[in-house]
């Protein structure tokens, strides 16, 4: 087995300009990040351990990326150059931390267990050798059994691990250098055979399997050594934004906050609408207006799509953004087709269906309700009864208490008058409806939802560093609304009411993505699920809108996740971090680790008081949503 072989040239007489002031900057721990002709030096902060990639970095562009992911790593045209580097640097770590280790990472030359008449595809090769130090060979041996592991999908690697004195791919001068040193080979099984292209799926999991192979061969190794063990190995990530990143982020949030797809494709004429409607006797569909678009789908798209993503140099991060990039492509393509026969599908897309669990879980609900004969409350007197300058009041003493707590909390209330009854959050605004009367009992309990969940994890994602925690992650909104829902039981006011409204949603959208009218829909809502009139209106007017949205299903769906996340044991503090949604649980957890995530400055409210507290704990214990209807 052979590795590609780097141009060799004997050390320059010359010296890198910067490698003073970086070893300065390393014996101060503070970030080095150096580009030079041909290659880069990155250190984010003094750890005990260097990746490094040495040759023509476009012949082995996955090897580069794996080496460009560390936290700490060398990526270098000559083997001289790589040596002039090296040793300073490893003097200065070695010192700091009582150890250090190399890691050089290349390519082969082929894919050679690839043959064109095989019946399926064979494994690919990996070589890993190591010095001879006990140290290294721990590090060598946990090295192996992390690729092991890998989940390349349809192929699986052949790993010949060695020691360093009897591998081929090891280059002599770094055996020379005498530091501990790993040495990493594979073959380019992400080439497409016979041409220049390349299998892009596969790429990215190389380098991320690889990546995490790495670093729990430097925990590994650091264990050995006698240092102290992070608490895990991907705390031995990145833990700084590169510019790159920063870029990106803005420019992501530029194209996101360039339009706010709830308000485009909401309603404007709700009340004539429900007058027309109920004129008809409920038998001809209502007609929606909207507000005029000053947006300019296709160049934010075009803006969206420039967006260079291929220089992150952090594989979580890259992966987070482009699959921004592409829940925004998706919104986008949603507002240009609105009141077209394509927004169905287009919602569909961003929403998913409705599945047939979910329906289940709604139907039970709202057949327990209907058994029970809960009913709403009726007779309630005017003072019973909130209107929009209550609820504008009691929002702003709640803003108040927010920005007490962090002044960065500055979020503003609008009072509008083209919006449907209720309330909704956009960025760091405060929407609410002219029209909205609600019972003053349920004030406390929307509010928290509103401002206790969606702008709390707004200014706390904004607190974070990169915009695109508040913005939200892709997907993030059933979770959001799942933790905003549970946010209303934690202050003492889900009601059999909201229970009700929300299995009836999910089973609104079932209807509408099923190809239900508007007005069987409401047929069923008032004659099947015992809503009123009204209330099965403005329902439907949130499925109905722009030509057919599921998005209302997310509600009940992210609340029974979210009960089911707590059953299991699991935190909600990653989820105040900013928006995120449960596939990205674990990421969270990982960037807070690695150090890029900050705790959450402010929790809900509700979590302040007793009662607040003794609600979470039963969660905790495992409840249903009818059970979260108790006291």
């Amino acid at each position: 087995m052979t590795g590609k072989t780097a141009a060799i040239r004997k050390p320059s007489r010359g010296t890198f300009p910067f490698i003073e002031k970086a070893l300065e900057r390393l014996e101060a721990g503070q970030t080095v990040r150096h580009e030079f002709e041909g290659g880069r030096l990155h250190i984010d902060r003094p750890l005990p351990f260097l990746t490094l990639c040495i040759g023509d970095l476009e012949e082995a562009p996955v090897a580069r990326d794996v080496t460009a992911s560390s936290a700490s790593y060398l990526l270098v045209r000559h083997i001289g150059d790589a040596l002039l580097l090296i040793r300073p640097i490893a003097d200065v770590l070695k010192r700091r931390f009582g150890a250090f280790v190399l890691l050089d990472v290349d390519e082969l030359e082929r894919d050679r267990l690839l043959s064109e008449d095989a019946p399926f595809l064979q494994p690919f090769e990996v070589a890993i050798s190591a010095t001879a130090g006990p140290s290294e060979k721990q590090a060598m041996k946990t090295f192996v059994a992390a690729v092991k592991e890998f989940h390349a999908r349809f192929r699986t690697p052949r790993i010949d691990a060695c020691d360093a004195s009897e591998d081929p791919c090891v280059r002599p001068e770094l055996l020379d250098l005498r530091l501990p040193l790993l040495t990493l080979r594979f073959a380019p099984i992400y080439r497409v055979p016979g041409t220049d292209d390349i299998y892009p799926e596969l790429r990215e999991r190389l380098v991320d399997n690889f990546l995490d192979a790495g670093l729990q061969a430097f925990v590994a190794y650091v264990a050995e050594e006698g240092l102290p063990k992070p608490v895990t190995h991907r705390a031995f990530g990145r833990k700084a934004f590169i510019d790159a990143v920063e870029r990106a982020d803005r420019s992501i949030d530029n194209v996101a906050t360039s339009f706010d797809l709830l308000l485009a494709v909401t309603p404007i004429n709700t009340n004539a609408a429900w007058e027309e409607f109920r004129a008809s006797s409920y038998t001809s569909p209502p007609r929606f207006l909207y507000r005029p678009l000053t947006l300019h789908v296709e160049r934010e798209k075009r803006r969206l799509h420039s967006i260079p993503l291929d220089r992150l140099e952090d594989p979580v991060l890259h992966h987070l953004y482009r699959e921004k990039q592409q829940e925004l492509d998706l919104q986008l393509s949603l507002i240009a087709d609105r009141e077209s026969t394509r927004f169905i599908d287009l919602g569909r897309a961003l929403y998913g269906t409705v599945e047939p669990s979910l329906v289940t879980a709604a139907l039970q609900i709202l057949q327990e309700i209907n058994d029970a004969r809960h009913a709403a409350p009726s007779g309630a007197d005017n003072a019973d009864v909130a209107d929009a300058a209550f609820v504008e009041r009691y929002a702003r003493k709640m803003l108040s208490a927010y920005f007490t707590r962090f002044p960065c909390f500055d979020a503003t209330i609008e009072v509008r008058d083209d919006l449907p009854a209720g309330l909704m959050v956009s960025g760091p605004r405060l929407l609410i409806s002219r029209q909205t009367r609600m019972l003053r009992r349920r004030v406390d309990a929307l509010l928290s939802h509103e401002v206790g969940v969606h702008l709390l994890t707004y200014f706390n994602g904004s607190a974070q560093g990169l915009r695109i925690f508040r913005t939200g992650l892709s997907g993030y909104e059933g979770m959001q609304e799942g933790l905003a829902v549970f946010a209303e039981y934690l202050a003492g006011g889900f009601t059999v009411e909201r229970l009700r409204l929300l299995a009836a949603r999910v089973i609104g959208c079932h209807m509408m993505l099923g190809g239900a009218s508007f007005v069987d829909s409401f047929r069923s809502m008032t004659h099947d699920h015992g809503l009123d009139s009204r209330l099965a209106f403005e329902l439907l007017l949130r499925i109905y809108r722009g030509g057919g949205l599921a998005k209302d299903a997310i509600y009940l769906r992210g609340l029974l996740s979210l009960l089911e996340h707590l059953k299991a044991g699991g935190a909600l503090d990653p989820f105040w971090m900013g928006k995120i949604s449960a596939a990205h649980f674990g990421v969270m957890q990982e960037l807070a680790q690695r150090g890029l995530l900050k705790a959450p400055i402010l929790r809900p409210l509700c979590l302040e008081h007793d009662d607040g507290r003794r609600r979470l704990e039963r969660a905790r214990e495992g409840i249903s949503p009818l059970a979260m209807l108790q006291p």
